[in-house]
């Protein structure tokens, strides 16, 4: 009983602060967050045609972005405790700043044409670290400016997702018209937009539970641990993450490097611009339908929706014309984009506020923990292989993928925080503990 008057008064306090999705704040943090994605999604283009043309392989590509991720799943967890107990809008301006000079020393690097891998997998290692700071702020940022929260992350999905449309398109004209380094400069200079954004932007003030999140005596420690216990108690939750892993490891893994390597070195870079900037579209597509559909079982249609993912990495293995590749990425970024507003809407509505930033910071780290091991094997696996028959496995691993999601109850029968009522017993599914009934 406990947890279930936590839950209502939770979506009581939601009823009573009403705020709209569109506001002059959630404006700037949807700019911050449109920008950002902008700039992340010309680095793979840059990385690969910059590292291709000092005589590097696919196995530098893959390391060089395992740098970044190794760093980001490995502290990210660290910034979940920070972010619950300060300023989660200073922290992110902070890492945006941070990422900022990263980025233009490696423009500066790759315009003097003194390219060395170590020094490029440190840049990203660094990058990585502020991304750990930033990334578990965005959690709890979202409901704060939103109270239609599927609403809010829909829009920003679309946003990140017009980006990634834009963005490999750009960075192919520039590498193809100028420099790698011309792309880094430009990834550098997304970050201080977002820092700008963020730094105008005005939060309303924390929830009590929230703000009872932020004291400073509660030993580090009993922090960590605490949301480790608030992420272990929810079995759709910690279930997702334990299948993710796999999909790291066989899919996303090795698609990132390999498809940058095959397409850029088959077809070009402004082809591989074009088949990405097609994943961008699809996932423009899956955002528009996750603002307008609102399933039940949020879980359930979103694993079904990533089937569609097997598309990109199937077509591109198959070594298929890039008018299909593109069609197959597109098919893929709209499985995806649909799956990632029901996941992080979940997340958002089933967590209580005060734990938010930690929960998502193990979420995260759970999600992102095999990305770069399957990064860092996709050039060995590749040497073995055959980088064509690792992306036709990774499109297999992806149905295998979506029908463990399903076929664990948990995840499948979980409803949606906001879902009306039944009358039904038998057609809800059983509610996860809270903190206050398992404690």
């Amino acid at each position: 009983m406990a947890g279930t008057a936590s839950q209502s008064s939770r979506n009581g306090a939601r009823r009573e602060g009403q705020r709209p999705v569109w506001s002059r704040d959630f404006a700037l943090f949807f700019v911050a967050r449109a920008v950002a994605r902008l700039g992340d999604t010309m680095l793979p283009v840059a990385l690969a045609a910059g590292l291709l043309q000092h005589g590097y392989g696919a196995g530098a590509v893959g390391l060089a972005m395992a740098a970044t991720a190794a760093a980001f799943a490995g502290l990210v967890v660290f910034g979940g405790v920070i972010a619950d107990r300060f300023s989660t809008r200073k922290l992110m301006i902070g890492a945006d700043l941070v990422r900022l000079g990263t980025q233009a020393l490696a423009a500066a690097l790759f315009f003097s044409g003194h390219v060395v891998l170590w020094e490029i997998c440190a840049i990203g290692f660094v990058n990585g670290v502020a991304g750990a700071v930033f990334q578990p702020g965005v959690a709890s940022t979202v409901p704060r400016l939103a109270s239609d929260i599927q609403g809010a992350n829909g829009a920003i999905r679309v946003a990140e997702s017009a980006a990634q449309l834009a963005g490999p398109a750009v960075a192919g004209l520039l590498v193809g018209f100028a420099s790698p380094g011309g792309v880094f400069a430009a990834h550098a200079a997304t970050y201080a937009v977002s820092a700008v954004c963020l730094l105008l932007l005005r939060l309303p003030a924390p929830t009590p539970e929230s703000r009872a999140a932020g004291r400073g005596s509660k030993a580090f420690r009993a922090d960590l641990v605490e949301g480790w216990r608030e992420f272990r108690s929810r079995t759709w939750l910690w279930a997702v993450i334990a299948v993710w892993c796999l999909y790291m490891i066989a899919v996303w893994g090795p698609t990132v490097p390999l498809v940058a390597t095959e397409v850029v070195q088959q077809h070009g870079p402004r082809a591989y611009g074009l088949v990405n900037s097609a994943l961008g579209a699809g996932t423009v597509v899956g955002g528009l339908i996750a603002l307008r559909l609102r399933p039940r079982r949020m879980l359930r249609a979103g694993a079904i929706a990533l089937i569609g993912f097997a598309a990109f990495p199937a077509s591109v293995g198959a070594g298929l014309d890039v008018p299909v590749m593109a069609a197959g990425a597109a098919v893929a970024g709209a499985g995806m984009s649909f799956w990632g507003v029901m996941w992080a809407t979940s997340v958002q509505t089933q967590v209580p506020p005060d734990v938010l930033n930690r929960i998502h910071a193990y979420d995260v780290a759970g999600s992102l923990a095999m990305m770069p091991v399957g990064q860092a094997l996709a050039g060995p696996a590749a040497s073995v292989l055959g980088a064509d028959h690792v992306l036709l496995v990774a499109g297999l691993v992806s149905f295998v993928v979506c029908a463990s999601l399903l076929a664990i109850p948990a995840v499948r029968g979980l409803v949606r925080a906001d879902a009306p009522p039944t009358g039904g017993p038998d057609r809800t599914a059983t509610p996860e503990p809270t903190r206050a009934e398992t404690t």
